[in-house]
């Protein structure tokens, strides 16, 4: 277990603003049930959805106080009497905390754990969870793509779009990305596109068109829907599939 009884942790205690993310010193270090891990946290993802979760303006709300945080990565400190797969000391990251992530310690249930690869350093394993497992569902899930389909990631510069255009250049298939800034066009380039497009053009729809010799895209993924659902409508191919993975607006 944690050689302390207390840890550092951000808590919020009211709904708002970045101001109301507090660092108190005293707060318990959790304690693992039987199906739970310890973990000591290295690295924690900030996704914009704990951002909506925080101003109040998410659906699901926690019961304040809570702390923020779910994609964490580090080093098992503790195991529960029923796992099995894991020991102390293993380096892991979790897709989902029980007690919250911006913390020196945290619990999270077995089965949302998962070993860290040995290539990865613990900033990289906490960017995997929501951003890497949500490109995943939406590509193979949900858009059941192949190798050798065409794949447009519509808002490619952000977590979710960079980790599409990688698996989906991986996979075999044709990567098209678009973004809104010439650091997010070269971002998406580096990161597996073939070709990317500026959605702030207003003749980008027509380029994109021109790319697949006019017979449209076979997989879109959006970020953005209530903006670029007509568009995709457009542009998918006949038998396509577009899949909404987030909205952020």
């Amino acid at each position: 277990m944690a050689t302390s009884k207390f840890m550092r942790a951000i808590r919020v205690s009211e709904f708002g603003g970045p101001s109301v993310l507090k660092l108190f010193n005293d707060i318990p270090v959790p304690t693992p049930g039987p199906n739970q891990l310890l973990i000591r946290v290295h690295a924690c993802g900030v996704n914009p959805v704990e951002t909506y979760i925080r101003s109040g303006a998410y659906a699901r709300k926690p019961s304040l106080p809570y702390t923020p945080g779910s994609d964490v990565s580090g080093v098992v400190q503790a195991v529960g009497d029923n796992v099995t797969a894991f020991k102390a000391g293993d380096r892991v990251f979790t897709t989902s905390t029980e007690t919250g992530g911006y913390a020196e310690y945290t619990k999270a249930s077995e089965d949302s754990v998962h070993l860290l690869p040995d290539n990865l350093d613990y900033k990289q394993g906490a960017a995997i969870g929501i951003p890497y497992f949500t490109a995943y569902r939406a590509l193979f899930h949900r858009a059941h793509a192949k190798s050798g389909e065409s794949v447009l990631v519509h808002g490619a510069s952000g977590g979710v779009g960079v980790a599409a255009c990688q698996i989906a250049r991986a996979f075999g298939m044709k990567v098209l990305g678009t973004a809104g800034t010439p650091e997010g066009l070269a971002l998406v380039m580096k990161n597996g596109a073939h070709q990317v497009f500026n959605h702030r053009e207003k003749d980008y729809i027509d380029k994109i068109k021109e790319a697949t010799s006019e017979k449209g895209v076979d997989v879109i993924i959006e970020m953005l829907s209530n903006v670029n659902l007509s568009h995709d409508l457009q542009l998918v191919s006949y038998g396509g599939r577009v899949i909404v993975s987030i909205n952020v607006s």
